[in-house]
């Protein structure tokens, strides 16, 4: 896999954002770890809830980075299979070492691609993941439709991002850490400002709640739902695709 180059010293683009995670990817683990005081491993944890609950499923989780939430679905008994996709060839060298140490690297190979153009086949996967990815995707519309299409009928697509929780209370002091506390931390521990520039400002301007919801619909999805998690910080979507029930 080819590593990109390093980013530029401005906040990057949607279209250059696998430059961004390339370059951090040494440190993004720990930095998932401190940034969100340790709640990314329940917020994986919440995926397994939504499975079907049937074995022999093949799941599919987009924006992989290092592999974390493939690791956490192949642990469940109903998962048999399935593939880890992503644009940084960094995240996912980080991921394949995760995989071969634990044996799963031949039933859940990884991908170097584009969400919303997926080089995969229709209607092949039960489940699709994506955490704390689709916000970064520079075409949003054109990656739930290709969501839907690699799904199998009934199949089940869940979304996890960020959102602005929102309780008076609360709200105004997570703003405060989002836009001032993280960007400096994030800085001091990766070596890169523009990333945590990058994500606040993603965090703010990204459609959350009822307009995400809407957009799942436009691109096709039914039985839309949307959980909130951890007091509004994250939102987790769940659609389903039609003609089979799952």
């Amino acid at each position: 896999m080819r590593v990109l180059s390093t980013p530029s010293k401005t906040v990057p683009s949607r279209e250059h954002v696998a430059e961004m995670f390339d370059h951090i990817a040494h440190r993004y683990d720990l930095l998932n770890r401190l940034l969100s005081f340790g709640r990314d491993i329940a917020w994986r944890k919440r995926f397994l809830r939504g499975l079907p609950e049937r074995p022999g499923l093949r799941v599919l989780d987009l924006a992989t980075g290092t592999g974390d939430v493939l690791l956490t679905l192949a642990a469940d008994p109903r998962v048999a299979s399935g593939a880890g996709l992503d644009m940084s060839a960094g995240m996912l060298r980080y991921a394949a070492a995760k995989l071969a140490a634990r044996g799963l690297d031949e039933r859940f190979p990884l991908i170097r691609g584009d969400a919303a153009r997926l080089a995969l086949q229709s209607s092949i996967f039960d489940v699709i993941t994506i955490s704390f990815g689709i916000r970064n995707v520079a075409q949003v519309e054109d990656a739930l439709r290709e969501m839907l299409r690699v799904l199998r009928p009934g199949g089940r697509a869940m979304i996890m991002e960020f959102s602005i929780p929102a309780n008076r209370i609360f709200r105004p002091v997570y703003l405060f850490y989002l836009r001032h506390v993280l960007p400096r931390l994030g800085s001091f521990l990766s070596g890169d400002a523009n990333a945590y520039r990058y994500l606040n400002q993603t965090v703010e301007s990204f459609p959350y709640g009822c307009n995400f919801c809407k957009l799942m619909a436009r691109a096709g999805f039914a039985h839309i739902e949307c959980v909130t998690l951890s007091l509004g910080i994250a939102t987790l979507y769940l659609g389903r695709k039609g003609d089979a029930i799952s």
